[in-house]
């Protein structure tokens, strides 16, 4: 019978961005030099998004998410030595293999421990953290450096202005270490499959060659009727799991992909949408790298303070969400 397992806690967290934000009207330029028609007006309304990061083709995937690592190991106050689990929720790794956590691994000068990808897109992030405090729970990892990174930018079909005016570059992280008391509470995830058609990039590589589509599609009425609906279901899922109220809430922190998706979540469960962290008009989509880059930056702006009760939800392709309820517990053994 095992007996004693310690809890995780978040103990610290970073983020990167590339670049000079790019506004919606040197987006909207850029476009209609293209010949494609969209305008500042018409992406604020449908999405509330106001700008988002870009990365140059000299910058990976593994870059950033290194920058925001180092920056979450240095507030945690920890040092690579003391990591023994790398995990990188990512859609865009460097290449095929090896994944992008052994390159961020060997960036940030880890040598022990396990590192690997998850794939779960912009659910990656919750998925991982999950993963990661089930090591930590089981006595298998001390330290798991956790991140979300993505480079979209490169997937996305700039002649279809219904999907490449809504995504952005970037990376979160977050260090989750053992712990006296829980910090993760609860976690649900799930998947339906019957639904990969609804948000996909569909092509792949055989003998060199690009086969079938190599750029994000998305049904976006569907994807946003099926996302209100499970991002309320499993948190009131974790809520149960955890013996809490809706009520005892501090701060929601959803996948950032629109703006009404994130006031419909905070509605339905009854929340205040004071209560709810939106970056996404920063930011745009970013994927699996939203859930953290919304974390950290309200964390530090002051926002998410120790004692508080986070609860943070990813939604995505394949059909994938989950939700992680954290209480900000300031403490680690």
């Amino acid at each position: 019978m095992l007996v004693n397992l310690p809890y995780s806690a978040i103990l610290g967290s970073g983020h990167a961005l590339p670049g000079a934000p790019v506004s919606n009207q040197a987006l909207v330029d850029r476009l209609a030099a293209q010949g494609i028609e969209t305008s500042d007006a018409w992406i604020r309304e449908r999405t509330g998004i106001c700008q988002r990061h870009i990365a140059p083709e000299s910058v990976t995937t593994s870059d950033l998410a290194s920058e925001a690592g180092r920056m979450a190991l240095h507030d945690a106050g920890l040092h690579p030595g003391d990591v023994d689990l790398v995990l990188v929720a990512t859609s865009t790794p460097d290449m095929v293999f090896p994944s992008t956590a052994c390159f961020v691994q060997k960036k940030l000068g880890v040598h022990q421990g396990a590192a690997f990808d998850l794939q779960a897109v912009c659910s990656g992030f919750v998925y991982a953290l999950a993963t990661a405090d089930l090591f930590i729970r089981m006595g298998k990892a001390k330290n798991a450096l956790v991140i979300g990174a993505e480079i979209f930018s490169r997937i996305l079909d700039w002649t279809d202005r219904g999907t490449c005016v809504l995504f952005g570059d970037g990376a979160g992280a977050m260090v989750l270490g053992r712990s006296e008391e829980p910090g993760i509470l609860a976690h649900r995830l799930h998947a339906r499959g019957e639904y990969e058609n609804l948000l996909r990039t569909p092509g792949s590589i055989s003998h060199g060659v690009t086969q079938g589509h190599p750029f994000l599609t998305m049904d976006g009425q569907a994807v946003f009727k099926l996302a209100v609906e499970v991002l309320e279901s499993s948190a009131r899922e974790v809520l149960a799991d955890a013996s809490l109220e809706a009520s005892d809430i501090d701060w929601l922190i959803p996948h950032q992909a629109n703006i009404r998706i994130l006031h419909y979540t905070a509605k339905r469960l009854g929340l205040p949408v004071e209560k709810l962290v939106a970056t996404v008009d920063r930011h745009g989509n970013t994927s699996a790298a939203s859930v953290p880059l919304a974390f950290d930056l309200a964390r530090r702006d002051g926002r998410l303070k120790d004692g508080q009760t986070v609860l943070m939800q990813g939604v995505g392709g394949g059909f994938t969400w989950g939700a992680v309820l954290a209480r900000l517990i300031g403490k680690r053994t």
